[in-house]
């Protein structure tokens, strides 16, 4: 790894006898700003949420006064990792119906399980237990959809995570909405509820899939976003079961059917997005949709391989997503980037289909561009937010290190993450969690999943 200084990376250097609430130092920085290559020995100035000043200490020979000082020597320091697809929440259910076809599981198990034991309280327990378990693995902003989501970011309020907070739209009884023809009411009322309550946390809709949402719902749930200037997720051509049905009602492929209603926008986010002909792809370039790729649960409920490699090679801005736990069955976002890379490669029989840093990028700046948070977050620059993470480097399994991206993609698991730091406060020091009662939140967890286990059995 080249020590690089100057003008690429850094600001003009403040007065030394100025203070800065965090100083990062020693560590290599990887900023994924696009023609930037790692900088070894570096210093990093965080004051209040932003990051101020970023350089070498080679350079710096006398630092300003801190608060805090983090020493990151033998660590990567990166943009914290962006979750761009997840149901925070269903780590209520992990485990609790594996093994089964995706129609099979949803119908049969899940939403059956969701209508009994789902409530605000519940939701509010399991979010903090996933949020516990993202920020301990590098994960400073989730993209989250699902019911009751009053409780879920009450839950991300207190953890400190970044957050874009989806109520679901479903065209069936759901939980906290059994009325579904109030769903759009309730999403509007969501929407009006959180939009100005803080700078984390930024809420918005989820519409299930286009064949468990009328017509009628998407365009209305298309024009309550555009009306806020929010994005719309969407689950998208997951199996093809689903693309059958929408052929069947519609007569066109799915992408074809949206931009009839209009929908093609460049604030939709389609999840899955499985099974896509090559003209599919190419329309939802053009019209600069944005597209979450969740391999490990695409593999699990052998939905199938999205053509990620060709999305990217015709520019479509693709983030990564872990799902829900019930569906994963865990939300380490490092497993996630590992599988992407190797589904793409032995499903196209292509070692070179999907790099490392391609999918590194759909991790950190292509997930906040999906999400349109890219002038906040997804890089390491003055001026932005200061989401951060340092890796530890200094393990077996990533030693020796000859590329940053390689390392983080192929080696590092969630284990690895050493700090987190959202919005400028430190939510994770040497590994531990700063902000959250850990053994309170498993207790409750283990609490609520004896009940629901009591109550399957009988």
């Amino acid at each position: 790894m080249s020590k690089q200084g100057g003008a690429k990376h850094t600001a003009e250097s403040p007065d030394t006898e100025s203070r800065a609430d965090i100083i990062i130092k020693g560590g290599t920085l990887l900023s994924m700003v696009e023609g930037q290559p790692p900088l070894t020995q570096a210093v990093v100035y965080i004051q209040g949420d932003k990051i101020v000043h970023i350089g070498s200490l080679d350079q710096e020979k006398i630092l300003p006064h801190a608060v805090e000082t983090i020493n990151a020597s033998g660590a990567l320091v990166m943009p914290g990792l962006i979750n761009a697809h997840c149901h925070t929440a269903m780590t209520l259910f992990r485990g609790f119906a594996d093994d089964l076809p995706l129609k099979q599981w949803l119908f049969e198990k899940i939403f059956p399980a969701e209508a009994k034991h789902l409530s605000p309280e519940s939701v509010y327990t399991a979010a903090l237990l996933g949020s516990a378990e993202m920020i301990r693995s590098g994960i400073t902003t989730v993209s989250d959809a699902y019911y009751y989501q009053d409780s879920t970011i009450k839950a991300f309020h207190e953890s400190g995570i970044r957050a874009v907070v989806a109520q679901g739209v479903i065209d069936f009884p759901a939980p906290g909405v059994p009325d579904p023809s109030k769903n759009l009411k309730v999403g509007r009322e969501f929407i009006e509820r959180w939009i100005h309550f803080s700078d984390l946390i930024t809420p918005g809709l989820f519409c299930h899939s286009l064949v468990t949402c009328s017509e009628r719902t998407l365009r209305e749930a298309m024009e309550i976003s555009q009306d806020f200037s929010l994005p719309l997720q969407l689950h998208l051509s997951e199996t093809l079961e689903e693309v059958r049905g929408v052929e069947k009602k519609s007569g066109l492929k799915p992408v074809f059917y949206l931009e009839k209603m209009g929908l093609l926008h460049d604030r939709l986010v389609a999840v899955h997005a499985v099974h896509m002909h090559e003209d599919e792809i190419d329309l939802l370039t053009e019209r600069d949709v944005k597209v979450v790729h969740a391999p490990q649960s695409n593999m699990k409920l052998a939905s199938g391989v999205s053509k990620v490699g060709y999305m990217l090679r015709r520019g479509l801005c693709v983030g990564i997503g872990t799902d829900g736990a019930a569906s994963n069955n865990d939300l380490d976002l490092f497993q996630e980037m590992d599988s992407a890379a190797k589904l793409s490669k032995v499903s196209t029989l292509d070692p070179t289909s999907l790099h490392a840093e391609a999918v590194l990028k759909m991790a950190t700046v292509w997930g906040a561009r999906a999400l349109g948070l890219e002038k906040q977050i997804g890089t390491i620059e003055v001026g932005k937010k200061a989401d951060l993470i340092i890796v530890d480097t200094e393990s077996p399994h990533l030693l020796p290190l000859y590329s940053p991206a390689s390392a983080l993609v192929y080696s590092a698991t969630g284990s690895d993450v050493r700090d987190v730091i959202v919005n400028g406060k430190i939510l994770l020091r040497n590994r531990s969690l700063l902000g959250l009662d850990l053994p309170r939140i498993l207790n409750d967890v283990k609490l609520i999943a004896r009940k629901i286990a009591g109550q399957t059995a009988s």
